[in-house]
């Protein structure tokens, strides 16, 4: 139950930093935000595959 615990509050907190950086940059930029929002989620997906997954 802790594991899955901490993977909700891992994307609650990607979520948040994706809300946080459209509207603090990105506010009529598609495009961009697009590409942000895909480089934010790729980041945060790298580093749940080097130290959070379990071996």
């Amino acid at each position: 139950m802790d594991r899955q615990v901490a993977v909700a509050l891992y994307v609650v907190a990607m979520v948040a930093v994706i809300v946080g950086v459209d509207f603090a940059f990105f506010i009529n930029r598609f495009w961009e935000r697009l590409t942000a929002n895909v480089c934010v989620v790729l980041v945060f997906a790298a580093f749940y595959l080097r130290f959070l997954r379990s071996p």
